[in-house]
C-alpha cells in the first residue's frame, strides 16, 4: 500500500470512524496493514458485542460434527426435558436449533426486556419463558440475547462441559486465544461490560456458569482475525480441521433474511454481505469480515459508541480498494 492511500484512509478513520481501536487487514494469509488508534495496542483485547455470535456459530458447528447435538432440525425443548410448556403455548415445541441460529424463532415479546432478563436467577430459563407466542411465521426477528442464550444452554447440555472450557478444547487453544470466564455481579457491571469494557479480556457467564452467545466476549483485533482466517481457510487452521467446510458453507449462506435492516441476508449468526463476502458484526462497529474472492480478512475492533458509522462502507469504499492489489 502506498504512502498517499494510508493517509487517506487513515484520514477517513480519523474523521468519520474515531471509536476504531485496532484494524487488521490479511490478504492471502498475510498481514498488509494493522494499525492500532486512541492509544490501544496489539495486546488490548475488547468487547466485540455481538461478533461473539459467529464465534458461537463456529462452536455449534463443531458440537454438530462431533456427534453431541444431532443437527440443526433438533428441537430445542429435547435439551430441556424439564422444562414446563404450558397448554396455549404449544408452539414452541416446533422451535429447532435451526430456528435459534438463523434469527426466524418466534417470541413473545416485541424487543427484547433486557433488565427483567438480566435480573432474573436463570437466563436460560428467562429466554425459555420469552420463547413462544400465539403464531409461529419463520420470519426473521433479531433477538440479540434471548435465542443465543438458549444456544448457550443447549450446547452446555450437549456436551456436558463448560461453554468455555468446551470452546478453549475446540477453538481457542488452536488458534492460540486466550479467554477466561467473567462474572458480572449487578445490572451496573453488566451495562458498564456492554458498553465501556476496554483494556481487559473474558467471556461473561451468566448465574449457572454459562457464557453468552449473543455478547460478552472480548478479543484483541489479532483473535478476530485468526477466527476469520479460519473461516476463509474453511476451518482449517495448521494442517487440522478446526470446523468442518460443510459447516462454513451451511452457515455463511443465505438461511434467512433481514428485510427490515435493508433486506440483508443472514446464514447462523453470520450476515451474508454478497456473493462474495460475509461478516461478523457487533456494536460499535466491531467486525469480522470475511472476502472469499479476493481472498481477505478485515478485522476492526472498536470502543462502543451508539449508532456506530457502517463498517462495512468502510470497507467496500476504502479498505478493500487500497489493499486488493497486495501480493
Amino acid at each position: 500500500m502506498d504512502q498517499e492511500k494510508n493517509t487517506k484512509l487513515e484520514k477517513v478513520i480519523h474523521d468519520d470512524y474515531g471509536n476504531i481501536e485496532g484494524i487488521i487487514v490479511q490478504k492471502g494469509g498475510k498481514n498488509v496493514y494493522e494499525k492500532y488508534f486512541n492509544g490501544y495496542t496489539a495486546e488490548n483485547a475488547i468487547h466485540v458485542s455481538s461478533v461473539t455470535k459467529s464465534v458461537f456459530s463456529a462452536l455449534m458447528g463443531i458440537a454438530i460434527e462431533k456427534g453431541y447435538i444431532k443437527s440443526v432440525d433438533q428441537k430445542v425443548l429435547e435439551f430441556f426435558p424439564d422444562y414446563a410448556v404450558q397448554a396455549d403455548e404449544k408452539i414452541i415445541q416446533g422451535v429447532m436449533i435451526r430456528n435459534l441460529l438463523n434469527m426466524t424463532a418466534p417470541y413473545k415479546c416485541q424487543s427484547e426486556p433486557y433488565e427483567e432478563f438480566f435480573a432474573s436467577d436463570n437466563w436460560v430459563k428467562a429466554a425459555l419463558d420469552l420463547l413462544g407466542g400465539k403464531e409461529n411465521s419463520g420470519e426473521f426477528r433479531y433477538a440479540p440475547i434471548i435465542g443465543t442464550h438458549i444456544l448457550e444452554g443447549i450446547l452446555a447440555k450437549a456436551t456436558g462441559q463448560s461453554v468455555l472450557d468446551f470452546a478453549a478444547e475446540n477453538l481457542f487453544s488452536p488458534l492460540g486465544i486466550h479467554v477466561h470466564n467473567v462474572v458480572l455481579r449487578n445490572k451496573e457491571e453488566q451495562m458498564a461490560w456492554y458498553s465501556k469494557v476496554e483494556n481487559t479480556c473474558g467471556w461473561v457467564v451468566d448465574p449457572q456458569g454459562i457464557n453468552t452467545a449473543g455478547w460478552g466476549l472480548t478479543l484483541t483485533p489479532a483473535d478476530m482475525t485468526k477466527i476469520g482466517q479460519l473461516y476463509l481457510n474453511n476451518g482449517m487452521w495448521d494442517g487440522k480441521q478446526i470446523v468442518s467446510s460443510e459447516w462454513i458453507a451451511e452457515s455463511t449462506r443465505e438461511q434467512s433474511r433481514c428485510v427490515q435492516w435493508g433486506n440483508i441476508a443472514y446464514g447462523y449468526l453470520w450476515w451474508i454481505i454478497d456473493g462474495e463476502s460475509y461478516a461478523a458484526m457487533g456494536d460499535g462497529g466491531n467486525a469480522i469480515y470475511i472476502n472469499t474472492k479476493k481472498k481477505m480478512v478485515i478485522s476492526i475492533a472498536s470502543l462502543f459508541v451508539p449508532d456506530a458509522k457502517d463498517r462495512i462502507e468502510l470497507i467496500k469504499k476504502y479498505i478493500e480498494p487500497a489493499f486488493e492489489d497486495c501480493e
